[in-house]
């Protein structure tokens, strides 16, 4: 298993802090958002490769910063080539660029490089294995406003999604999906004609949304929390909750 970190993005709402240095590797104490995730994804004993796709503009600070690490399984930078917000690839074509690079044949856990996690990947890892699907991550989120600015879910009682929209109106339940994705090796060609079938191309929740429309999937329920990092208010306030660890 791939773990694919999707950390193409420029930070606009960080200002000046990300204007010329990547959002996960900003430090939360001694260590950076992406670090603190790869502590753990790197333990699971099915990922064999960390790939950390990024833009032109960052590479160079993410290829210094991988040869300083210490991590079990080797670590591939991929640079999609663009430079600035407007030229963006987006998340799901950023993804579809580094399979294509890497010519991945292999299970992928897709993840955003922006949060701290209060929970172990392991377990999802194990949930999707156990049922033999591609799966998605999902928590209860009572705020109807909080599920309107997200990807939103209807499960059956085995947790599988029945459906899924992004940014809904008029949410159809409370289950709330971050991005964190386990996608099946027999999905990929699913994956790989995604954006040319209609899939929208800007936010990873685009290419689950494509997918479970198109195969079958289940949601994995998080059995702790999470902390996204969204702005400068967010970011200070994790390193004041969570720096001092």
């Amino acid at each position: 298993m791939k773990n694919i970190v999707i950390a193409a993005g420029y930070a606009t709402r960080l200002g000046e802090l990300t204007k010329n240095f990547p959002k996960p590797l900003l430090k939360i104490g001694s260590n950076t958002i992406l670090g603190r995730m790869l502590d753990d994804i790197d333990n699971i004993d099915e990922i064999d490769e960390h790939v950390i796709i990024t833009n032109h503009k960052f590479a160079p600070i993410f290829d210094q910063w991988a040869k300083e690490t210490h991590y079990k399984k080797p670590i591939t930078i991929i640079d999609d080539g663009t430079e600035t917000n407007e030229t963006r690839l987006g998340a799901v074509c950023d993804l579809l660029f580094a399979m294509e690079k890497l010519k991945v044949d292999d299970d992928m856990l897709v993840v955003a490089a922006d949060n701290l996690l209060f929970f172990s990947f392991k377990e999802f890892v194990d949930f999707a294995n156990e049922k033999g699907t591609s799966c998605i991550m999902c928590h209860e989120q009572p705020s109807i406003e909080k599920l309107q600015r997200t990807g939103v879910v209807v499960l059956d009682d085995n947790m599988r999604v029945l459906n899924m929209e992004e940014k809904p109106q008029e949410p159809k339940s409370h289950w709330a999906v971050p991005p964190f994705y386990i996608y099946k090796k027999k999905d990929l060609e699913l994956i790989r004609h995604s954006v040319e079938n209609g899939c929208g191309k800007d936010a990873p929740g685009n290419l689950a949304h494509y997918m479970v429309d198109n195969t079958e999937m289940h949601a994995w329920q998080m059995t702790a929390g999470r902390f996204d990092i969204g702005s400068l208010d967010t970011y200070y306030e994790a390193v004041e909750k969570y720096g001092k660890e």
